[in-house]
């Protein structure tokens, strides 16, 4: 609280610095319109900080797209590695321009250039090609990273790929039509369970229902002669945090003008960028996923007839998602895991690795170009990118702690931070929330009266609309779209913008702020501080209206069966369909394996003893496999198994040890035998893989001590045989 009144001063001082901010922030808004006039006028606007040259233009590809790969020129004093697989950064085409991966020096891109990994990123141009498909979109990706792959032979694994939101699903989908191109592939704030939540949180998920379904995406299309135009997707996300979009963002730039300016330009040059799909492409997507979800239930099929299954991908899937984010949730971000399996055990079956992490409070955006995010979990996963590619199938969850002075082996971490894999059950997915029966079968309402009100809007309006959009009425439509013309009509372009420059430039060089101590600042604060509360309030009626009325609507036993749904209770939840052919081959690999359980060498033997010490524990840690790597680099090249046969032998001896774990440790003398290699040697690499991480616990002891009487027995047979010789 303020005591006493204010003297004249004071009140002289606040009116003349609140003038000054005034104009201070009519300027960055005038240079905002100006940057997005000369975005919007450029052929390949983006926002990289970092320089780049074009790999491939696919506009030049069978099926053209406006999508483009091009290599990052890493900055002068980078040291690259050869050996390391390079890393593909994909930008989300979600109604923003390109480059947000690579905005800062602390970027997906900057961390991957610093750990030595040769780097690529896939953006796109303002427009699309016309008849472009998402299909088309996802093979021209595929085509990029086999040209990755091409130009890095020497590299020890495949092109791993971050990709951010959007382009998360799409690279999924590629991989999962082409599971044998890439390393991992890290989905930053990715959605790919469209109707998952949480009551009481998650509104974006409703949206579709209460508006009737996708017949507006319709109709958006037509308005724009066959192009959806961007700027609807960016007034979406803004419409989800009013507080925000309408307040709290402009005043921080008004209160702080002196410092903030620059920092909200740069921001405001990719959020003020939109780009245009085509309006088949934007339809596709709401109608498959937004409303659908059809993608990790199995139910999408290529233009040969072939279902994009999810469950087809081998590569490492590592699920970066925040509490924080309000536009992926968590739920959306995991829960497709739930539609394709029912136990982890599944997972390992299928011979996926699943990894992931949950952020606590970062931002959806904060995901891509938060410095400090950049600088731990991006830093650190792609660090661990090796240790990530080689583990075992099943479920993981990844923890990134600080070091401090209590961490043993301090100095076998790379950085600050700690990097741990451990392992997890769908339980620990399922214990996030989600929908019940009766929410999913709200859902499959909405996204059945989408389709009757798409099919009724197309026979009975869309005819008639689109004879009367020309060209020139769409394009005149999307210049008149608010979240354009707020950027523009603060340009020069506008004639009463033309004085504010010169006016700013003489405030500045009289600038007078305000004492800190000023009252009337502590008044605007808290002026500001009920503006800000009066609007998320707002937001939360408006977020509870929306959810009580779609369970209302959609929750009606009436419409569901109107709309063809059987709502009898128990009915069970969607699920991806049973594939034959994937149950045949998960039983010949069996089959297989059992004849496998004493063929091998050295290295089988180690793997099988690591697992049989950590697997009750079910934790991996950077430490360990730091010593690893070590080990594998002073063995003679020759003695070396390549990195692809390391992973496949890994693999093995996993599946190996949960089928019949006591039978493969028993296995261990003969794997030994043969005098082909030194069991003492091999023993005393074991334990210094194990000891990595600091003491073992007493059940590993009791474990270890049994590994190494095994390791003993071949030097026994080998001293008995000498002896009878």
């Amino acid at each position: 609280m303020v005591s006493g009144l204010p003297n004249m001063q004071s009140v002289q001082d606040y009116w003349l610095d609140a003038w000054q901010r005034s104009v201070l922030m009519l300027d960055v808004l005038r240079e905002r319109g100006n940057m997005f006039l000369e975005q919007s006028h450029k052929n390949a606007p983006n926002v990289l900080t970092f320089k780049a040259e074009l790999v491939i233009d696919g506009r030049t590809l069978r099926h053209p797209v406006n999508y483009v790969l091009v290599r990052i020129i890493p900055p002068e004093g980078t040291k690259l590695d050869p050996a390391k697989p390079p890393i593909i950064v994909v930008d989300p085409r979600a109604g923003h321009g390109p480059g947000i991966g690579g905005m800062k020096q602390d970027s997906e891109i900057g961390k991957a250039l610093a750990a030595g990994h040769s780097c690529y990123f896939i953006g796109f141009l303002p427009k699309p090609v016309p008849g472009q498909t998402i299909e088309d979109v996802a093979r021209a990706e595929a085509h990029f990273v086999e040209e990755v792959a091409r130009l890095h032979p020497e590299a020890e694994g495949k092109p791993i790929i971050i990709a951010n939101c959007q382009a998360g699903w799409q690279i999924m989908m590629m991989a999962a039509m082409r599971p044998d191109l890439t390393g991992p592939i890290m989905l930053a704030g990715t959605p790919l369970s469209y109707w998952a939540g949480v009551r009481g949180k998650n509104p974006l998920r409703y949206l579709g229902g209460i508006l009737g379904g996708t017949w507006m995406t319709a109709l958006a299309g037509d308005l724009g002669h066959g192009i959806f135009d961007g700027a609807s997707l960016v007034a979406n996300f803004e419409s989800l945090n009013l507080a925000n979009t309408y307040w709290t963002k402009p005043y921080n730039v008004y209160a702080k003008v002196d410092t903030e300016g620059e920092r909200f330009l740069d921001f405001e040059t990719w959020w003020g960028n939109p780009v245009l799909l085509n309006a088949e492409e934007m339809q596709w997507i709401a109608d498959n996923l937004f409303v659908g979800n059809r993608l990790s239930t199995g139910e999408i099929r290529n233009r040969d007839g072939v279902r994009v299954d999810l469950r087809n991908i081998k590569s490492p899937i590592i699920i970066f998602c925040s509490w924080g984010d309000n536009i992926t949730p968590p739920h959306q971000a995991l829960d497709w895991v739930l539609d394709l399996y029912e136990h982890e055990r599944e997972i390992i079956e299928n011979g996926q690795t699943i990894i992931y992490t949950m952020h606590q409070t970062i931002g959806h955006l904060g995901i891509f170009v938060s410095g400090k995010v950049a600088t731990k979990e991006h830093g650190e996963f792609v660090s661990a990118m090796e240790l990530i590619d080689l583990m075992p199938p099943g479920l993981y969850e990844a923890v990134i702690t600080e070091v401090d002075e209590a961490t043993e082996n301090r100095e076998l971490v790379h950085g600050r931070y700690l990097f741990r894999l451990e392992m997890r059950t769908l339980d620990h997915i399922r214990a996030i929330g989600g929908n019940d029966e009766a929410d999913e079968r709200r859902f499959a309402t909405a996204a059945r009266v989408s389709d009757v009100n798409l099919g009724l809007y197309r026979t009975l309006a869309a005819p008639a609309l689109r004879a009367a959009v020309s060209e020139p009425l769409a394009e005149a439509l999307r210049d008149m779209h608010p979240n354009r013309l707020r950027f523009a009509m603060f340009s020069d372009r506008n004639p009463l913008m033309r004085p504010v420059k010169s006016t700013a430039e003489a405030v500045r060089a009289s600038r007078k702020p305000a004492a800190a101590g000023n009252p009337f600042l502590a008044m605007q604060e808290e002026m500001s501080s009920w503006i800000e509360w009066s609007l998320q309030i707002s937001n939360e009626i408006r977020d509870t209206m929306m959810e009580a009325s779609f369970l209302n609507v959609y929750g009606s036993r009436l419409l569901q069966a109107l709309t063809g749904l059987n709502a009898a209770p128990g009915e069970k939840p969607r699920r991806i369909e049973r594939d034959l052919m994937r149950e045949a081959n998960t039983a010949q690999l069996r089959a297989q394996l059992e004849h496998k359980f004493e063929l091998g060498g050295v290295d089988e033997a180690l793997a099988r003893a690591l697992f049989y010490v950590r697997l009750s524990e079910g934790r991996v840690d950077e430490r360990g496999f730091a010593v690893f790597r070590l080990l594998r680099a002073s063995r003679p090249a020759a003695q070396r198994l390549s990195s692809a046969q390391l992973k496949a032998m890994i693999k093995e001896q996993y599946l190996l040890m949960r089928m019949d774990g006591e039978r493969a440790v028993d296995a261990i003398p003969k794997l030994l035998g043969g005098g082909q290699v030194d069991p003492a040697a091999a023993l005393a690499a074991l334990r210094q893989v194990l000891s990595a991480r600091g003491a073992l616990t007493e059940d590993e002891k009791k474990r270890l001590a049994r590994i190494e009487t095994l390791f003993a027995a071949p030097r026994q047979e080998l001293t008995q045989v000498a002896e009878i010789g």
